[in-house]
Formats: C-alpha cells, sequence, structure tokens
C-alpha cells in the first residue's frame, strides 16, 4: 500500500463541518504554493525592501511582480524542467548568458558559448518569441 500512495498527516482548526479533510488539503497546499512564490520573491528584487518611502517600495513592488512573472513565462516558453525552477536558476541559466554580439553586414548575429548546455532551452525560447509571424490564410 505504501508503495503506490503517498500518506501525509496535517493538523487544523478548522471544525470538520466547516471543511472536509480533501478540502482543507487543498487550502493548505495552495498556501504552500504561495510561501513558494513569496520566498523566491524574497531571494530576488524584494530583498531590496523596506525603503524609507513608501511610494518608492510601491514602485518596487510593482517591477518585482513584473519581473517575477515575465521570468516564469520565459521558463514556461523554454521547456523542460525551467518551468518548475526558481527565478533565480532562470535568470542564471537562461538571462545571463556569457554571448558575445557580433555585426556584419547589417545583420546582427549573437554567438553563444559552444557547449553550453542550456542552448536548446534558450534556442527554443528564442524560437518561441521572435520567429516570423505566421502566415494569413485566406
Amino acid at each position: 500500500m505504501f508503495d503506490v500512495w503517498r500518506f501525509h498527516a496535517f493538523f487544523t482548526t478548522v471544525p470538520a463541518e466547516a471543511m472536509d479533510t480533501v478540502t482543507a488539503d487543498k487550502v493548505h497546499r495552495g498556501h504552500a504554493i504561495i510561501e513558494q512564490v513569496n520566498a523566491d520573491l524574497k531571494n530576488s528584487a524584494l530583498a531590496h525592501l523596506p525603503s524609507g518611502v513608501f511610494t518608492a517600495n510601491a514602485a518596487w513592488l510593482v517591477c518585482a511582480v513584473m519581473a517575477f512573472n515575465l521570468t516564469r513565462a520565459a521558463a514556461t516558453l523554454a521547456g523542460g524542467h525551467l518551468a518548475k525552477a526558481t527565478t533565480g536558476t532562470i535568470r542564471r541559466k537562461l538571462i545571463n548568458v556569457a554571448a558575445r554580439i557580433a555585426s556584419s553586414a547589417r545583420r546582427i548575429t549573437l554567438h553563444l558559448p559552444v557547449g553550453w548546455p542550456w542552448q536548446p532551452r534558450w534556442t527554443a525560447l528564442f524560437d518561441q518569441t521572435c520567429r516570423p509571424p505566421a502566415t494569413a490564410t485566406s
């Protein structure tokens, strides 16, 4: 039985009449996801909070959440296990790339590192975001 199912115990102060076990477990798991997002944000841009100015805190929070969402979207487009990675891992593997930009004949070329293990994921992300628009069919 234990080879097939994973069991865990949890305690709650919610009365059984208000919430059954399955609903309480779903609520508990939802809180765990939010806690992971909060921890991820605190390990990145929210590490700079608080400042002494309320409006600066509000602006920084908005920018941090936008950057978090864009980073998560980029990882999802790149595919693989990066879709569930933390934003620090995504930045380290996809965004902070030691690449060289070259131009020749009015064309810009990006030279990625040779043997870089994340090149297929980066290429998938680039293809998803920068490919030509689809042709119109009549």
